[in-house]
């Protein structure tokens, strides 16, 4: 009977079988369809878009001899890279987004501050107003815009010039692209930035309240900061999304003299593939844009992570 204790005493001690530790293929095969869908429209479209731009179409026979598709290597992307209508069309893209971004983040910074202040009154009808226009499809917003753009058709055009306000916003396509994206997705990151406020604990704004500090100051210095992910995140998608402006110039190009079929790098792909059907170049193109998205977000993530690493150093 006494050996029979410690006996005892090591089988309750001793650790109970986890189930499903032997079940390692699970996970693997609930990720499964994940993995093939990723496959099958994000990885296969990718590694065919490579293959493509490394091969060029050459007639023979005086245009009666076919197509031969020839291996031409990097001679695509040395085409796309000398084209000055390629590389004009990264410029115009550029100058959109040191206006488009700023504006559209701080504007929908702005209006989630304001909702997220004690003072607001009908957050959720504001919250439904502010948020349609990014419910109309783009390119409903663009036949819209263009509209009211239009002279002779617009009555805000019309208005204006009644007033004596000499004004064309189809003269200069930056300014007005601007504005439809603004308005597109204004609302839709203003909703992101408000979400994330409202998870910030009141008794944090409160204490802050009771120490004196001003409302701006609470904006400032505690609500900014702590919802810094969401800014990052919200900066990432607006960048990625920027370098694939197509449809608000492609619907303008019919009524602005100005954007012409390259006006971005989206629509001089569009153009060599399905005007010119030269999908080497177009695939090229293609692939030099997936590049520079990639580097302005690696770029994008590296500065907000290395600010958020300097200012936890500081609160440290």
């Amino acid at each position: 009977m006494a050996g029979s204790v410690p006996q005892r005493a090591t089988a309750l001690i001793r650790p109970a079988p986890v189930p499903g530790r032997h079940r390692s293929g699970a996970p693997a095969l609930l990720l499964l369809p994940f993995f093939v869908l990723f496959t099958a429209v994000t990885l296969a479209p990718i590694g065919y878009a490579i293959h493509l731009s490394l091969y060029s179409e050459k007639r023979s026979g005086l245009g009666f001899g076919g197509v031969q598709r020839v291996f031409s290597g990097l001679g695509n992307y040395t085409s796309a890279l000398g084209d000055q209508a390629f590389l004009d069309g990264f410029g115009n893209l550029a100058l959109y987004c040191l206006f488009y971004i700023p504006l559209m983040i701080g504007l929908s910074l702005l209006l989630a501050l304001l909702l997220d202040s004690a003072l607001a009154r009908a957050k959720r009808f504001f919250q439904l107003a502010l948020f349609l226009p990014h419910a109309v499809p783009g390119i409903i917003a663009a036949l819209i815009w263009m509209y009211l753009y239009t002279p002779n058709v617009s009555p805000v055009v019309g208005a204006m010039e009644s007033a004596g306000l000499e004004f064309s916003m189809l003269g200069n396509p930056v300014p007005a692209v601007v504005n439809i994206a603004v308005w597109e997705w204004t609302g839709y990151n203003m909703i992101i930035f408000f979400a994330a406020l409202q998870a910030i604990p009141r008794e944090l704004l409160e204490a802050a309240v009771v120490d004196g500090a001003a409302p701006l100051r609470v904006a400032l210095s505690i609500k900014l900061p702590l919802i810094r992910p969401s800014l990052v995140m919200a900066c990432l998608f607006t960048v990625i999304g920027s370098l694939q402006l197509f449809t608000e110039p492609m619907i303008l190009h019919g009524a602005a003299p100005d954007v012409v079929t390259s006006w971005t790098p989206n629509m001089y792909a569009y153009t060599a593939a399905f005007e010119r059907n030269d999908y080497g170049l177009a695939a090229a193109a293609s692939v030099l844009l997936a590049l520079a998205a990639a580097a302005l977000s690696f770029l994008v993530t590296r500065l907000s992570g290395g600010r958020s690493g300097k200012a936890k150093g500081a609160e440290a």
